[in-house]
Order: structure tokens, then C-alpha cells, then sequence
């Protein structure tokens, strides 16, 4: 299995930028996508993006398109979700999930972060 820890979070004001991370730890990554997702306050979870380990393949939610760019970093064992031209809207807790290409769901969760946008 696989454990998944982010951090980066913080608060920026719109327009900006910030940078998450998700490390990964355990023994074998390559079946695994991994995917982020945020919770606004009173929302429900909702899908941001997700990559493939093995490839690199990326696809994401419609209303991040273009401004968000999850990346990979095979060395260091980390995915990353660059997230620039930030909104209000924006603001939630970001957590980065990993399943196996054979899994039905998500099983495996990291802690999450927050992130807040300022208008």
C-alpha cells in the first residue's frame, strides 16, 4: 500500500499562485494514479486532477483546466499540483488520494491541506 502526505498549503490572495505537494512512501508506485481533490466548507469533495504514476497522463475538472498542472517527480517520490490565477472559489482543503489501476475507488488518503484564496 501506499501512504500519501501533503503540504504546501497557505493563504494567497487572488491572482497568485502556490505550489502542493504529495509525498509518496511505500514500496511500489507504478500501479498507482494519484489524484487530488478539495472540499470547500459545507461542499461536497469534489475531483481537481489526477496523473498516472507509470505514464505521466494527466486530466482534470473543467474549472481548473489551464490553470492547474499536476506534475511528477519519479526521483523524489512526490506528485505536485501547481495551481496558478487562483480564485476565491479556489478556497478548500486539498488532499492527494492514490488507488491502483485496478481499484474500484480511492483507498488511500493523505491528511489533507488548506488552501485560502483573499479576494
Amino acid at each position: 500500500q501506499v501512504q500519501l502526505e501533503e503540504s504546501g498549503g497557505g493563504l494567497v490572495q487572488a491572482g497568485e499562485s502556490l505550489r502542493l505537494s504529495c509525498a509518496l512512501s511505500g514500496r511500489t508506485f507504478s500501479p498507482y494514479t494519484i489524484g487530488w481533490f478539495r472540499q470547500a466548507p459545507g461542499k461536497e469533495r469534489e475531483f481537481v486532477g489526477v496523473i498516472s504514476w507509470s505514464t505521466g497522463t494527466t486530466y482534470y475538472e473543467n474549472s481548473v483546466k489551464g490553470r492547474f498542472t499536476i506534475s511528477r517527480d519519479n526521483a523524489k517520490n512526490t506528485v505536485f499540483l501547481q495551481m496558478n490565477s487562483l480564485k476565491p472559489e479556489d478556497t478548500a482543503v486539498y488532499s492527494c488520494a492514490g488507488k491502483r489501476v485496478w481499484d474500484t475507488k480511492y483507498n488511500y488518503w493523505g491528511q489533507g491541506t488548506q488552501v485560502t484564496v483573499s479576494s
